[in-house]
């Protein structure tokens, strides 16, 4: 193989890593790079739980608003938060 990485080659530098790190801290590298990928998957299990949820609750129209709201300030507010939740999306 002319430029590429033999199995020779991978197993001197893994014995040399362990010479170097010791396998009590490779394997706590191990276990602290599981539970990263751990958590960062059930990071993004919860965020797509929480995005469906969102899909199916019924969102309100300005008009079930307009009925709710006794005051033209909170109209106009409602009416920008609906206008920046549309801009989101």
């Amino acid at each position: 193989m002319l430029g590429g990485i033999s199995i020779w080659q991978l197993l001197i530098v893994f014995v040399i890593v362990i010479l170097v790190f010791g396998t009590k801290k490779l394997r706590n590298l191990g276990g602290d790079l599981g539970g990263a990928v751990k958590g960062f998957k059930n990071a993004i299990n919860d965020d797509s739980k929480k995005e469906e949820k969102a899909e199916e609750q019924p969102s309100i129209t300005l008009e079930e608003k307009d009925a709710t709201f006794d005051s033209p300030v909170e109209k106009q507010s409602a009416e920008k938060q609906a206008a920046d939740k549309q801009k989101d999306q």
